[in-house]
């Protein structure tokens, strides 16, 4: 049995994440956490699997680390900085740590798709599409999928996108990630959705992710949790646990 402890336990996301660990044959939940509470009942775990908010995560983090307790992080809002210091803490620990920007397998693949379409077009942006009670804009999946989109275009040697736009006293052209917009969408009714948008001459392909509930992430944070003794070290993305 894998022991598991839950960051943010209280949360919706917390509260479903808690409920499929106790669903899951082969797991254990030994200490659901929320906000302000002790932390010392996750010492008993194998496993913490963090889903919090961008302040609290890295203090999680680090605690896990420094008492050896695997992590699994969902939150977003990570830069090549925060990387780099959970690289630090990982160093002198002896359990390891993954962060992913989204479990959801066909989230995983649409970010797939879209790094394997990217050099063949001459336009490319983002539309996501969240609810209005995600706290980060642009969402980690978008910036994942523009850097992805970046680093294949230029490994291509593809040519700078298009885009003649000379005024924009509104942010109209929305954010820019490495050089691909991306247009963040909140409203009531939304969960989780992203399009990809490419464009050539004459021709468009999208590329798009629909998320209805929160059900779409469990079996990639499950997979992680599975895979996380395995895996030394930092581990971004869980694309490799699916062979994507």
């Amino acid at each position: 049995m894998i022991k598991v402890a839950v960051f943010g336990a209280k949360g919706r996301m917390g509260q479903r994440i808690c409920q499929a660990v106790e669903e899951a044959e082969d797991m254990e939940l030994v200490a659901a956490i929320d906000a302000g509470e002790d932390r010392e009942p996750a010492k008993a775990a194998d496993v913490a699997i963090d889903f919090t908010v961008p302040d609290a995560v890295l203090g999680n983090i680090e605690w896990c680390l420094s008492n050896n307790v695997h992590t699994v992080v969902g939150t977003t809002g990570f830069t090549d900085e925060k990387y780099d210091q959970v690289r630090k803490w990982q160093a002198s620990s002896k359990a390891n740590a993954l962060i992913a920007s989204n479990f959801s397998i066909a989230a995983v693949l649409m970010m797939s798709f879209a790094a394997k379409a990217a050099p063949f077009f001459e336009s490319v942006e983002i539309i996501e599409l969240h609810h209005p009670d995600k706290l980060d804009a642009p969402s980690g999946t978008a910036q994942t999928t523009a850097r992805a989109i970046s680093q294949a275009r230029e490994k291509a040697g593809c040519a700078q996108i298009p885009d003649a736009t000379q005024t924009d006293p509104n942010g109209a052209r929305g954010a820019q990630i490495d050089g691909v917009h991306i247009h963040a969408v909140r409203s009531r009714g939304l969960f989780a959705h992203q399009e990809v948008i490419f464009g050539n001459p004459g021709e468009q392909l999208t590329v798009r992710d629909d998320s209805f509930d929160r059900g779409s992430y469990m079996p990639g944070i499950l997979a992680a949790v599975r895979a996380i003794g395995d895996r030394p070290g930092l581990t971004i993305g869980i694309d490799e646990l699916l062979g994507v």
